[in-house]
């Protein structure tokens, strides 16, 4: 619970499958890793609480918490369906309860988030970008067909993949957090690889997203889970590359290489080659070209074409904010009648609530941060016997994910939907930083 007005505030959760496709894991960005690493390098990670942030500046990859929370911030409808929260006059607003509640219960516990929106993507991303909207046309196609015939569990399922983050979206959550007072950073293009740039410069102590490859883009500390439920007791992940690197025993071009290896959004795959095969031929030959020339070509089959040095370049030097231009204000104040007349004029929340979140954001400004133990001592690491429980929940469940964003690991976060309502339809360049 936050403990802003406990009594009068809801906390809506999507579809227990919703929460197990958090837990799985198979990857944003790099197909696999999180799980391999769990299972192969346990050493690498660390499994954190919200409170263990407390005083740090962390980068948060805000264009997956977009999509996490317009998967995640719904309520049931009379038919038994899940539909997104929208305001009086049919608007959605899921996505805004899920950042307005989720950064308080972040700010309440000490951290100082950055999010970081998207920019346009890289022309080697057309493939992914296409087959996503493939498969959103044949969730859309699979939808009607469940809603013509009434099976609600269908209509649950295939509700998830038609879902799409909007430029609308994005703008109103921008102006949320500016509201808010909370800086946001716009990217040139990757929002991970921006979050990568923030924490490889010093400027932020980590990147928070569930895509695996800011590690390829150099970011020393990787967080995952960040946008998650305290309600379900699940650990934030912590990745460190250093000892990533060391565990694989990988210096960083290999690493790289193994990655592009195991699959990512730039690329097709070589079928049959998964990260374990990766890990050993990256190993043995040093290199994906040497690699590729090791291979039985009657057995695997090389895409073509396999842009590998371009791969390559947008992972180790992608287009990104120049830092000597970026200025952040990590001190600005909350704009309250401002949020009055956005959130609850406009979008119809209540303000009892919206001002009983902004009082919990004051006094929690007002605390000067604390150090934490763990100045003083190593933080926990993951166990053998708790990467293997890591593992088997990273396996729980498949296909609960939607099909078009299968990289992404939707995490329910704690959001207060009694105001909204349920949305009718049932059938169915240089980046800039901001306050």
């Amino acid at each position: 619970m936050l403990g802003v007005d406990d009594d009068a505030l809801v906390y809506y959760f999507f579809f227990f499958t919703t929460f197990l496709s958090c837990l799985k894991s198979s990857d944003g960005g790099i197909h696999g890793l999180g799980p391999f690493l769990a299972k192969e390098a346990p050493g690498c990670l660390k499994e954190r609480s919200l409170q263990d942030f407390q005083g740090k500046k962390l980068a948060i990859d805000a264009s997956m918490a977009m999509y996490q929370f317009l998967i995640a911030v719904r309520s049931t409808g009379e038919n038994g369906v899940a539909q997104p929260l929208t305001s009086a006059s049919g608007e959605e607003t899921s996505h805004l309860q899920g950042f307005f509640w989720r950064t308080i219960a972040m700010v309440k516990a000490g951290i100082r988030p950055l999010y970081v929106f998207d920019g346009k993507p890289p022309s080697l991303k057309s493939g992914e970008i296409a087959s996503r909207n493939l498969r959103r046309d044949e969730g859309a196609k699979r939808l009607q067909e469940a809603t013509e015939e009434g099976n609600v569990e269908e209509m649950n399922k295939f509700a998830k993949r038609t879902t799409r983050v909007t430029k609308q979206h994005a703008e109103e959550c921008k102006r949320l957090l500016r509201l808010l007072g909370v800086p946001t950073v716009d990217a040139p293009s990757e929002a991970e690889a921006q979050c990568a740039a923030l924490a490889k410069n010093g400027l932020v102590y980590a990147s928070a997203t569930e895509d695996m490859d800011a590690l390829c883009c150099g970011s020393p500390i990787l967080v995952r889970r960040l946008t998650m439920s305290e309600a379900r007791k699940l650990p934030v992940l912590e990745y460190h590359l250093d000892q990533v690197l060391s565990s694989l025993g990988l210096n960083m071009t290999q690493f790289v290489d193994f990655c592009i290896l195991c699959g990512c959004d730039f690329s097709e795959t070589i079928k049959g080659i998964g990260p374990k095969s990766a890990l050993h031929g990256i190993r043995k030959h040093g290199n994906i070209e040497s690699f590729i020339e090791s291979l039985n070509t009657s057995k695997f089959v090389v895409p073509d074409p396999f842009p590998i040095d371009e791969i390559r370049q947008l992972l180790t030097t992608p287009e990104v904010v120049d830092m000597g231009n970026l200025s952040i204000d990590w001190n600005a104040e909350p704009d309250e009648e401002g949020l009055i007349e956005f959130l609850v004029k406009e979008k119809g929340f209540s303000e009892k609530r919206v001002r009983g979140g902004l009082e919990a954001i004051k006094k929690a400004k007002m605390v000067k941060p604390q150090g934490k133990l763990d100045m003083f001592f190593s933080p926990k690491k993951t166990t053998p016997q708790a990467s293997t429980l890591l593992n088997s929940t990273f396996a729980a469940t498949n296909e609960s994910l939607p099909a078009d964003r299968e990289d992404l690991k939707r995490g329910l976060s704690s959001t207060s939907a009694a105001d909204q309502k349920p949305a009718k339809r049932s059938r169915g360049r240089k980046a800039s930083a901001s306050k």
